[in-house]
């Protein structure tokens, strides 16, 4: 078997360990007779899986009963559309932090949901994101439904170090690209919602967590499959779910809990952006991040080269060599590296590497 390293924004990598796990159990779910994904969604031995995963979030995200944990399908893209057909309604808004093509995504869902979004910040510059704006640059509705950023830009490579103050304003946060990196207070959040495909699990899946007195308020007349109280009152099993992702959920988040926790796993992720960054920042301008040192992403590593025709080369070259994924998003080019919890040390080593190599020989 010939693994190679994987910098793929999403779907991304998978602890090896969680997909060995997958591999044992695929024919044969403990002793079943079948495979997890031939389980009926009502029987016995799926809803272990289910309520395991649901109480893997709660333990490392350490979420109180103040909040319900969902697990629903469709991916954040869904959740841009849902989230604000649940909870804008009263004649309210919702203000919206623009910092990337996600965030302006979801802030077109919700205009076109009910026309009732505002645009509270955008550092956008020519439609490029170089950084996340500070608090004094928020320009906040104290009677907004809610405030929505996204917590980590993976096409820009920018991320919030800091979360934003909203006062008693419900704050949310698409997580989709850095759920799971760090620990964090849920309890400054209305809710927080992601895909899961860059560090929990496969793609088809998203997580949403949100608080109780959300759901008593969100709405009521939209069409069941869309109502977030409807999932929450059958334990997100109002329709059949994505069982296999959500059996893939557990299994990855068991292994974070068993390599120690969010804040074992936050000191790997700050040494392997602090190592790449160092290279970048100490080759002479040969590699050159665009991006605004206070907003670096942790998660997403964009840099550029001095030419596009070196950094075709580039990631053509890094293929031959094992490293894939490299290509940055067709909409800004560059390269974008993808260091996610299940990318190792030794993968980003491998990285420098040939980043070294490239530049004596270029």
């Amino acid at each position: 078997m010939a693994r190679i390293h994987n910098f793929n924004a999403g779907p991304a990598a998978l602890p090896l360990a969680v997909l060995e796990r997958a591999q044992s159990e695929m024919l044969d779910y403990r002793g079943s007779g079948m495979s997890i994904m031939e389980h009926s969604h009502r029987g016995r031995t799926y809803d272990e899986v289910h309520r395991r995963a649901i109480a893997l979030v709660r333990e490392l995200l350490d979420v109180g009963d103040s909040y319900e944990v969902l697990l629903l399908q469709g991916g954040a893209s869904l959740q841009f559309a849902m989230l604000p057909m649940n909870l804008v309604h009263d004649g309210r808004s919702a203000d919206y932090i623009i910092t990337g093509a996600w965030s302006e995504k979801a802030y077109q869902e919700a205009q076109r949901a009910h026309r009732r979004a505002r645009i509270a910040a955008d550092t956008g510059v020519d439609n490029v994101f170089s950084r996340v704006p500070k608090q004094e640059e928020l320009q906040l509705d104290p009677d907004a439904a809610y405030v929505h950023f996204t917590s980590n830009n993976t096409i820009f490579g920018t991320q919030f170090h800091e979360f934003p103050d909203t006062g008693s304003v419900p704050l949310i946060a698409d997580m989709s690209s850095d759920f799971f990196w760090r620990p964090f207070d849920i309890n400054r959040f209305g809710l927080v919602y992601g895909g899961a495909q860059k560090n929990i699990g496969p793609s088809g899946l998203a997580l949403v967590i949100i608080r109780k007195d959300l759901l008593e308020t969100a709405r009521k007349d939209l069409p069941s499959i869309l109502q977030y109280g409807i999932h929450s009152s059958k334990n997100s099993l109002y329709n059949t779910p994505n069982s296999f992702g959500i059996y893939m959920m557990m299994c990855a988040l068991e292994h974070l809990s068993e390599l120690g926790g969010l804040d074992v796993i936050e000191r790997r992720n700050q040494g392997k952006a602090e190592l790449l960054y160092d290279a970048i920042d100490t080759s002479d301008d040969f590699y050159r991040c665009p991006v605004d040192t206070a907003s670096r992403s942790t998660m997403n590593v964009v840099f550029r080269l001095p030419s596009e025709d070196l950094e075709q080369r580039f990631v053509a070259k890094a293929l031959e060599k094992g490293l894939t994924g490299l290509k940055g998003h067709r909409s800004v080019g560059g390269i974008r590296a993808s260091i996610y919890n299940a990318v190792e040390r030794r993968s980003v080593e491998a990285l420098l590497g040939f980043m070294d190599d490239f530049k004596k020989t270029a």
